[in-house]
């Protein structure tokens, strides 16, 4: 199957994501689970380059806007472009929250705060670490 295009959207039967994700990437992308704190393997990584989406490939996040926030998952408090990700309330588990996900395959990511003072925004994009992939900076240079 062929990757979408930019601005082209990813849909695929539940069946062809199990197929295509692992399954703690499938609970997180598709049925909105968590990983547990200082688990994932991109928590604490520090290399320079792109995250992308495990589900689709979109380019996500930017190792310059990630930071510690300490809460145990990676943390930005920017995405690369804001057309790439969808802002959607979340009221689960009796607290106001904003759902965070990617764009073009629907794919559950975390959430976003406005707890971050020290950043640029003031905001944290919490993120599972299932959800991402790593692309670093020299596979995302040009030619």
């Amino acid at each position: 199957m062929s990757e979408p295009q930019a601005d082209e959207r990813l849909e695929l039967s539940e069946e062809e994501w199990k197929k295509r994700l692992t399954p703690e990437q499938y609970q997180i992308l598709r049925r909105q689970a968590t990983e547990r704190a200082f688990t994932g393997k991109y928590w604490n990584h520090k290399d320079a380059g792109l995250y992308t989406c495990a589900g689709c490939g979109q380019e996500l996040f930017a190792s310059d806007a990630k930071f510690d926030s300490g809460c145990g998952w990676p943390s930005f408090w920017d995405s690369v472009d804001p057309s790439k990700v969808v802002h959607r309330d979340d009221l689960s588990y009796g607290m106001r929250r904003t759902e965070v996900l990617c764009r073009r395959c629907g794919g559950h990511l975390g959430h976003l705060f406005d707890d971050a003072p020290s950043t640029p925004t003031g905001q944290r994009y919490c993120i599972n670490s299932a959800c991402l992939n790593f692309k670093p900076e020299a596979e995302t240079q040009e030619p």
